[in-house]
């Protein structure tokens, strides 16, 4: 099937084809199951496992023991991902990932909550998300990218330490095992914290997107003559990619990500509109534009040094069961919820002083 479309359309459209349609199931059931890490480390941070949190982590189960499986049963292989060949940075990891997760509490949600909430008509995450793209394209190539190289090159990775699963002696049967029963301990959370089964079940959307992504970019690569990478969900280096083509060039290069880009926004904005959730909101007294910018900021140059952002590091990455998209999940949750601790105190001297 794949060989016959490549054959017919060309690699690029391809290509386009399968990132607008992992976008889509992506958008719709993120946008259903209000999947956030920034509220789940919220709610982690104030003590308690609420629905954010539960939702997170179906996400995340789903994502590891559907790509885990895939690999098991050799209908994928994700050997060539950059998570998992070449050099990795761990020092890119623990540092971009702790600015990720503070700009994400800062901004009120990640690079890929943003794009969502954007086609559901929140104006306040449209224009952060821009500032965030902006940013994350001058860490790549701009005025921000020596500094990037410097952080990232302090401690580098290579060959087996970037299989979290060699480090950890685990048979990839053992951690779809487990992948397995934290999904069905995560839904039964789910339904104790009161979430409704279609949001749970949309939440298992979300995370055979990624798993999804992962397979039509590796069987694409194996019926082409050209070089394709493996890869899946993540937001910040395709929403540079697609700005960049459309501010700068006659004709967009076709590729997975210029797809999954347009593909989310859609998605969400269908599913917003047959909620009737679509709204317009705006930047107000209670949700001060440099606050917001201030993330974008943080997050952009984080998601460029930690090598992926919320999703193409925590969930992506982590699915593939690479260190150092460990590492930056790990490092965004705990950026994410300091702040969220450190916020919480300074509102509340702000009420006690008043």
């Amino acid at each position: 099937m794949i060989q016959i479309l490549l054959d017919r359309f060309g690699d690029g459209t391809v290509l386009l084809m399968a990132g607008l349609v992992t976008g889509l199931l992506f958008g719709v059931a993120a946008q259903r199951s209000q999947f956030c890490l920034r509220a789940s480390t919220v709610e982690l941070a104030r003590g308690r496992i609420g629905p954010r949190m539960s939702i997170w982590l179906i996400v995340f189960a789903t994502a590891l023991a559907s790509t885990q499986g895939l690999i098991m049963m050799d209908i994928l292989q994700v050997s060539d991902a950059r998570q998992l060949s070449g050099a990795g940075s761990m020092s890119g990891a623990i540092i971009g990932g702790l600015m990720f997760g503070v700009g994400m509490v800062l901004a009120r949600g990640c690079a890929s909550r943003l794009l969502v909430l954007s086609a559901t008509g929140n104006l306040r995450a449209l224009v952060t998300g821009l500032m965030l793209t902006l940013v994350a394209q001058s860490a790549l190539s701009g005025i921000l990218a020596p500094a990037r190289e410097s952080l990232s090159n302090l401690w580098l990775i290579s060959g087996p330490s970037r299989d979290l699963m060699q480090g950890l002696g685990l048979g990839r049967s053992v951690v779809t095992f487990l992948a397995v029963l934290g999904l069905i301990a995560s839904l039964g959370l789910a339904h104790t914290r009161g979430v409704r089964p279609m949001a749970a079940l949309a939440g298992v959307g979300v995370g055979l997107a990624v798993t999804l992504g992962w397979y039509l970019t590796y069987a694409i690569s194996q019926a082409s003559f050209e070089i394709v990478p493996v890869s899946s969900v993540t937001f910040t280096g395709p929403a540079t990619d697609t700005l960049m083509a459309l501010v700068t060039q006659r004709s967009v290069p076709l590729s997975f990500g210029i797809g999954l880009v347009p593909g989310v926004f859609v998605g969400a904005g269908i599913a917003a509109l047959v909620a009737r959730e679509w709204q317009i909101q705006r930047f107000g007294p209670d949700t001060p534009m440099e606050r917001y910018f201030l993330g974008a900021v943080l997050m952009g140059f984080g998601a460029m040094l930690a090598g992926g952002c919320a999703v193409g590091a925590a969930v992506s990455g982590g699915a593939v069961m690479s260190m150092t998209a460990w590492v930056a999940g790990a490092s965004i949750w705990a950026g994410g919820m300091a702040t969220s601790v450190l916020l919480d105190r300074a509102a509340a001297t702000s009420a006690a002083a008043a």
